[in-house]
């Protein structure tokens, strides 16, 4: 029951429908008894800054997650970045501090890498294609490279966010190869959607069908998408015999680290930025 006494976080998208978040936080709530609850708000993107203005004074919200459309956008309003999150110009979670300043990180690529590894993938010395540079996007790739990945291939349908990230990680990470979309999926350790391909509403592939044709089964796929659970990029993916990965696993993965960052769950930020 909420009361007077709830303290309240909230997740930031438009829309919303299709957010995990809310389920996760407030299952964990339930079952700690904490007297605490996530609430989505589906909010336009011209609507963004003040709601910020007024997260400011309100007092018994902590922080909030931030989802698509709304990574950068936000990135640009606050008053400090984690430098992770200022190096990719995007966040999915702001706190607010004592002052009333706010904050924000990316832990988007942490979340990734974590259900990953629960699937036994490691990035060091390994060939991936992304597709979708935007916030989710780069915040994987930029990921990916720190875990010592030595080929990244960029995709998105609009080529200049794709010669921005590229760009950027070009600068920080000179020793991965980086190149555009090849001619063949073949010798790909890992294939990623960073798109909202899939959703509904959006195109339901994230690639062209000829390239996805030459999957092998040795290719690690994985979708950044929450509803549907299998995309038709993952059920294309398990008809030729490859391991996937969920949205919702990745969302998951980094609920505690995002939890402890607006301080809704108990623990310290430790996630080096």
């Amino acid at each position: 029951m909420v009361s007077g006494f709830t303290q309240i976080v909230a997740v930031l998208g438009h829309p919303i429908t299709q957010v995990k978040s809310p389920e996760n936080f407030n299952r964990y709530f339930a079952d700690t008894q904490m007297d605490k609850v996530m609430i989505p708000v589906d909010i336009a993107p011209e609507a963004v800054a003040d709601y910020l203005n007024a997260l400011r004074g309100w007092q018994n919200m902590s922080g909030v997650l931030v989802t698509v459309p709304h990574k950068q956008r936000v990135a640009g309003l606050l008053d400090s970045l984690t430098p992770r999150a200022r190096h990719l110009n995007a966040v999915n979670v702001v706190r607010k501090l004592a002052d009333g300043r706010l904050e924000g990180d990316m832990l988007d690529g942490v979340g990734f890498q974590l259900a990953a590894e629960a699937h036994g993938f490691t990035a060091a010395r390994k060939r991936a294609l992304l597709s979708g540079c935007g916030g989710v996007g780069s915040a994987i790739a930029w990921g990916l490279c720190e875990a010592g990945i030595s080929h990244l291939a960029l995709f998105d349908r609009d080529d200049a966010t794709r010669q921005r990230l590229e760009n950027r990680l070009a600068t920080h990470f000179p020793e991965v190869h980086l190149s555009e979309l090849p001619a063949t999926l073949a010798g790909l350790d890992l294939l990623v959607n960073g798109s909202p391909a899939g959703m509904q509403g959006f195109d339901p592939l994230p690639l062209p069908q000829p390239l996805l044709d030459t999957l092998q089964k040795s290719t690690h796929v994985a979708d950044v998408v929450t509803a549907p659970v299998i995309t038709p990029l993952l059920a294309f993916a398990q008809t030729r015999g490859c391991t996937v990965q969920t949205g919702p696993e990745m969302a998951l993965a980094q609920m505690k680290l995002m939890g402890q960052f607006i301080g809704a769950i108990p623990g310290e930020h430790e996630v080096a930025a």
